[in-house]
């Protein structure tokens, strides 16, 4: 699967539950959409995440990627109900990094 260098190393960083890599993964003043949250900020996406990590321990697989809709499919497998389910990432970028991310 060719993926945009960023998402490789979002997938990469939340795999290995490295929050400090995976907010460097977003632009200064990214947007991320989460379970009817908004997340502002770099530094905010990355407290976001860390909780994320230390409650859900989720890792992902990716499944499908769309350069067309900058979409990306994954099996995200951790220690929540449902366990593995699959989630679509909706991504846009700027300068090579992510500016925003909505995750349904």
């Amino acid at each position: 699967m060719n993926l945009p260098n960023v998402v490789s190393e979002l997938i990469n960083s939340q795999n290995n539950f490295d929050s400090a890599t995976y907010a460097q993964c977003f632009t200064e003043t990214a947007v991320v959409f989460d379970e009817g949250k908004t997340h502002n900020g770099r530094k905010e996406i990355e407290i976001w995440i860390e909780k994320a990590n230390k409650e859900y321990q989720a890792t992902m697989k990716p499944l499908e990627y769309s350069e067309i809709e900058n979409t990306l499919k994954t099996e995200v497998s951790g220690t929540f109900p449902g366990s593995p389910i699959t989630m679509t990432y909706h991504y846009e970028f700027e300068d090579g990094l992510i500016k925003s991310l909505k995750i349904v």
